[in-house]
């Protein structure tokens, strides 16, 4: 989906690309193919880019109220957008986190004929959300993330930044994160595992193995990564292994989606990526 941040896959493990960027934007790798596209720009950071806006966003207004999330996708005529370039499997994929960086969500909503955007929507807690769609639309066959915030009623308990950690546990599953993140390209390796043993036959999730998300800590920038190679070339884990390039210091939260067992996981990472360019070449914690 997103070619945000400068990824080359090593080794003959999946691989997952991830790009600690300037946003939820900025390191993608093409499932079907055997090169890495990068691109280091900061995105959903607006709800308006290149002509393109993020319009008439609506949700339920507080906790435990279901209803819709409904939004449009207007182009630079003004006009509702009703024709998108389908990526790993979706025209549109949703994100929805906390300011704090928790709750969150990866959907797909459904457009009907009108260029309306809508899914089934109930939120938990209260707080401000940043919303943001990622999606190519067919005019433009460019890549773009839109966010936008809104406000969920009641007194929400804000959560601090966990600190960086190289183990995620999740439904069971640990992940563990071996490498360290800087501005002059790393390696990171992500091994899950289940009960202490390995992962070996993570299936297909939108057409790859695995979808990481990440966020920067201090601004919510976007980004969304994908694995490079194939679904039946590449092995189904248990090791997932990037090559990145951060393209400022600071800290990141990441979201690694995988499915397994018929249901999609996220591990959760802080990771604080370090300038090398800077004396001493490295970059504090900040909550």
């Amino acid at each position: 989906m997103r070619d945000r941040l400068k990824l080359a896959a090593v080794g003959g493990a999946l691989v997952v690309l991830f790009g600690v960027a300037l946003g939820i934007g900025a390191l993608v790798g093409d499932p079907g193919g055997d090169s890495v596209n990068s691109q280091q720009d900061a995105t959903g950071l607006s709800e308006t880019e290149s002509g393109y806006t993020m319009a008439d966003l609506t949700a339920p207004a507080g906790p435990n109220q279901p209803g819709a999330l409904r939004f449009r996708i207007t182009g630079p005529d003004g006009a509702p957008v009703t024709r998108f370039t389908t990526q790993h499997e979706k025209q549109l994929h949703l994100i929805v986190v906390r300011s704090d960086r928790t709750q969150y969500r990866h959907a797909h909503p459904v457009m009907d004929a009108a260029g309306t955007w809508s899914i089934d929507w109930t939120w938990t807690k209260p707080g401000t959300y940043r919303v943001f769609a990622d999606f190519v639309p067919e005019a433009s066959g460019r890549d773009l993330v839109l966010g936008k915030s809104l406000t969920v009623t009641g007194n929400p308990e804000l959560q601090p930044l966990p600190p960086p950690s190289r183990t995620a546990t999740v439904d069971g599953y640990e992940v563990t994160l071996n490498g360290e993140q800087s501005t002059a390209g790393s390696e990171l390796r992500f091994t899950i595992t289940r009960d202490g043993r390995p992962v070996t036959d993570l299936q297909p999730y939108l057409g790859a193995y695995a979808h990481l998300v990440a966020l920067r800590a201090n601004d919510l920038a976007y980004l969304h990564t994908h694995p490079q190679g194939a679904v039946g070339k590449t092995p189904p884990g248990p090791e997932v292994v990037f090559h990145t390039t951060a393209p400022s210091a600071g800290d990141y939260r990441l979201y690694l989606d995988f499915a397994h067992n018929n249901s999609v996981h996220t591990a959760e990472f802080t990771v604080t990526a370090t300038d090398s360019t800077s004396p001493g070449g490295h970059s504090g914690h900040h909550n």
